[in-house]
Parts: C-alpha cells; sequence; structure tokens
C-alpha cells in the first residue's frame, strides 16, 4: 500500500501520466475528427514505398479506428506496467512512461500520415 502511495505522490511520475494522458486522448480525437470530415468508404490503410513504385493499400474505416484502440491500450498498459515496476525502480518506471509518450506520438505521426495521403 505504500508504494501506491508514493508512485502516485512523485510529481515526475504524475507528470509523465498527464502527458501520455494528453497525448492519448488528443490523438483519439484528432484521428476522429479527420475521419468524420473525410466522408469517404475507403481509406489508405498501409503505405509501403520500399517495393519501388508508391504500393497503397486501401481499407475500411476500420484500419483507422484501430489508431485509436492502439493509443487507449498503450496508456493503459504504460501505466499498469509503471506502476508495476514502481515497486522495482523508480527509474524504470520513467523509463515505461517516456517510451510511452514515444509510442503515443508515433502512433499520432502515422495516422496523420496515412489520413493526409486519401
Amino acid at each position: 500500500m505504500a508504494t501506491v502511495s508514493k508512485y502516485f505522490h512523485d510529481h515526475f511520475v504524475l507528470l509523465l501520466l498527464t502527458i501520455n494522458g494528453f497525448l492519448a486522448v488528443a490523438g483519439s480525437v484528432l484521428i476522429l475528427l479527420r475521419l468524420s470530415a473525410n466522408q469517404g468508404s475507403s481509406y489508405i490503410v498501409q503505405y509501403r514505398a520500399t517495393t519501388g513504385v508508391n504500393d497503397f493499400t486501401t481499407g475500411s474505416i476500420s484500419g483507422l479506428l484501430s489508431f485509436v484502440a492502439f493509443a487507449i491500450l498503450v496508456l493503459i498498459a504504460g501505466g499498469i506496467l509503471s506502476h508495476s515496476a514502481y515497486k522495482i525502480n523508480r527509474h524504470l518506471s520513467i523509463f515505461i512512461l517516456s517510451l510511452t509518450i514515444l509510442l503515443l506520438v508515433l502512433t499520432i505521426i502515422i495516422s496523420n500520415a496515412l489520413l493526409v495521403l486519401r
């Protein structure tokens, strides 16, 4: 019980959790707003430039809604892993939260790139 109160009283951990929450919500809202603005039936869900030609794969809206689910999943998993790791080492917990921020930023960048290609 003492580690729970230490975890939620650590100001740097709370800052990282807040940034994670903001990025997950902002990324989800941005994706959902861009999806409703397009009003199309097919979206580009994959882009592979390594084949020599620009290879686009189209899909339904569920392919891009998976980015929203991924952002929420990363937020929850990062928080749980960070909380569990805080009992072992504070620096490990901060590292996990920092990597969660990186994953959420990459989710926003990649989903935006796919929506711009449309």
